[in-house]
């Protein structure tokens, strides 16, 4: 089976422009592809994941990617998916999160020479001049047609700022300006960026004429990744200092039996024969399914020696009962106790189990809380200072648990 086929049958693709040229050039080994990240937080989350793995198993097909870190699209902020206008950031903190997406990347692809590379928008996008934008790009664009994009759609009841407006065709720009510098003939990106990526292939062919190449495809990427990589409590990172491989690997583990099979086809580099027979599996064997999943991803992000040690920790946790070392762990200080105690709503909130005081009172009262295997159901429960010098486990449902010491 060859690479474009594999995908395919992986899931990853929901649409593409032109298929038969595209499957040329990727089965040949002749794609020159592009995917975007925006510098929003200081660490790549498992919302990016779908991307990171597809670049990589690309690249390991022969084709050459380009990493395009957005230190310039991150001056404005995509609309897509928003209800509301993103923050603002600073150059300093765009300038910081670029720095740790490109420490991030190098664990999924290899830069170098005729290898992958990684540019940053900002080299480009923040040397534009506004009227020349105007004449030169923005006569390529059709505002009725631009309003009729999803991305825009969604916002306009809400309200959607002309900054925000500008998004599509400054990501159109990258796509023109990859083309024309170092001959980026395909762009990837996730179902909601399909009205901002055609845009791109549109101003090519503006621009340059219509025998200039440009390919675009599409993938269930951010629509499947953004449900992927939020939790309750937030996103799930792949920096181990925001999120530990422990805690990294149980997410994978916990996933739903329905979507236990299609994460491991969709996710890992597991052979797909091997994948196929796993299709009958049920019952006690999806859990076995979830292991290898949980498995696989954190090595792939952390390394084989970690996730072995996630693994053993869990099995520990779940099969035995017993406290390691390496459970999630929050040191309390003396600030956090009010006349020498805490209460269990704090608790809870202080090693991130839930978001606010509120969804801890409702686990509570439904009977989803036990600390040191003693059921909890009263949110008005305290402990003393005293009991923390040792380990004092809280377990949120069937799967959590949680240490608090000083």
């Amino acid at each position: 089976m060859q690479i474009y086929e594999e995908l395919v049958a992986r899931g990853l693709i929901a649409q593409v422009t032109d298929e038969k040229e595209i499957r040329e050039l990727v089965n040949n080994g002749k794609a020159v592809f592009y995917i975007g990240f925006d510098p929003t937080a200081d660490s790549l989350h498992v919302g990016h994941f779908m991307a990171l793995c597809l670049m990589k198993r690309l690249q390991m097909a022969g084709n050459k990617p380009i990493a395009l870190i957005g230190g310039g699209t991150g001056y404005i902020g995509d609309p897509s998916g928003r209800s509301d206008m993103r923050s603002m950031l600073t150059p300093e903190m765009i300038e910081h999160n670029c720095e740790c997406f490109k420490k991030q990347m190098s664990r999924f692809i290899e830069f170098g020479d005729d290898k992958a590379m990684m540019v940053n928008n900002a080299d480009w996008l923040l040397d534009l001049k506004y009227v020349d934008v105007l004449r030169d790009v923005g006569a390529c664009f059709s505002v009725n047609n631009m309003l009729r994009a999803e991305c825009y759609k969604q916002r306009m009841e809400k309200g959607l700022s002309f900054l925000e407006f500008n998004y599509m065709i400054m990501q159109s720009y990258d796509f023109y300006h990859l083309f024309k510098e170092y001959g980026c003939n395909m762009q990837f990106g996730g179902d909601d960026q399909w009205s901002n990526m055609l845009g791109g292939t549109e101003l090519i062919r503006r621009k340059l004429g219509k025998d200039a190449y440009a390919m675009t495809i599409t993938l269930l990427m951010n629509s499947e990744g953004k449900k992927m990589g939020k939790t309750a409590n937030g996103a799930v990172w792949l920096d181990p200092n925001k999120t530990s491989p422990y805690e990294f690997y149980q997410y994978w583990r916990n996933v739903s039996d329905a979507d236990v099979l299609k994460c491991i086809r969709m996710l890992t580099f597991l052979p797909l024969e091997e994948i196929d027979k796993m299709n009958d599996w049920e019952g006690s064997q999806l859990n076995t399914a979830k292991d290898i999943l949980a498995f696989e991803l954190t090595k792939l992000v952390h390394g084989e020696d970690e996730a072995a040690k996630a693994r053993e920790v869990s099995q520990s946790l779940f099969a035995k009962g017993g406290i390691s070392e390496d459970m999630p762990n929050t040191v309390l200080e003396a600030a956090d106790f009010v006349d020498g105690k805490i209460g269990i709503l704090d608790l809870m909130v202080k090693g991130e189990l839930t978001a606010s005081k509120g969804e801890a009172r409702r686990l509570v009262q439904q009977g989803g809380v036990s600390v040191n295997n003693d059921k909890v159901t009263d949110p008005t429960t305290t402990y003393e200072q005293s009991q923390f010098t040792e380990a004092v486990i809280v377990k949120k449902g069937k799967k959590v648990f949680h240490k608090f010491s000083m």
